[in-house]
Order: C-alpha cells, then sequence, then structure tokens
C-alpha cells in the first residue's frame, strides 16, 4: 500500500490540472490486507497525501482495499458501489463523486 500512496502523491504533484479548483479534504478508511486510514488534502491546486488519520475532513470513505484498487484504476462506479454498500461514505457525498472523477484522470 506504501507504493500505492508513493505512485499517488508523485502523479498528483506532476500534473496538478485535475485537481485545479478542488478544495476539499477526505479520509479513506481501507480494510483488508494491507488496510489503514489515509488522507488525501486538495488545496489551491495542490495535494497532500496522509499515512494515517487526517483529521477533520470534509468526506469520509470507507471500503476494502480491492475497491480502492477499483477505484483507482478507474474501474469502479461509486454510485453503484455505494448502493450495494460497497463504499460507505460520511459527509458530502458530491465530494466523492468528484474525487472519482479527479482520480480517472491519473493512471495508478
Amino acid at each position: 500500500m506504501n507504493e500505492i500512496w508513493t505512485e499517488i502523491d508523485k502523479q498528483l504533484d506532476e500534473n496538478r490540472g485535475p485537481i485545479e479548483g478542488l478544495n476539499a479534504t477526505y479520509s479513506l478508511e481501507l480494510t483488508g490486507d494491507e488496510g489503514g486510514i489515509f488522507g488525501l488534502k486538495f488545496s489551491n491546486g495542490q495535494a497532500d497525501t496522509i499515512q494515517g488519520d487526517p483529521g477533520e475532513v470534509d468526506c469520509a470513505l470507507k471500503m476494502n482495499v480491492a475497491e480502492f484498487r477499483k477505484l483507482l484504476g478507474g474501474n469502479l462506479n461509486t454510485t453503484a458501489a455505494f448502493m450495494m454498500g460497497k463504499v460507505k461514505v460520511k459527509g458530502n457525498i458530491g465530494l466523492a463523486l468528484k474525487l472519482e472523477n479527479v482520480l480517472k484522470q491519473y493512471q495508478f
């Protein structure tokens, strides 16, 4: 999982276009092998990845590691996953959809 977060951090830093105008903080609670709590903070065209509890967030997502990998690969419809109970969202659900759209613009 550390390699994945390193790659996410690298790609968000190298290509800031998709995150322009996004000002939100996310927590991702990933269950299963290699799971844990992680955070993504977007502010003023910058992105920070956080390994551990990010504190207060605008949107919290909970899913298993396999679903997270699908999300990163652009193979997860978060709306359908939410309806089926595979993804749980607390906070602004619109921000969860926004995160899906942003991540689809990268190759993880």
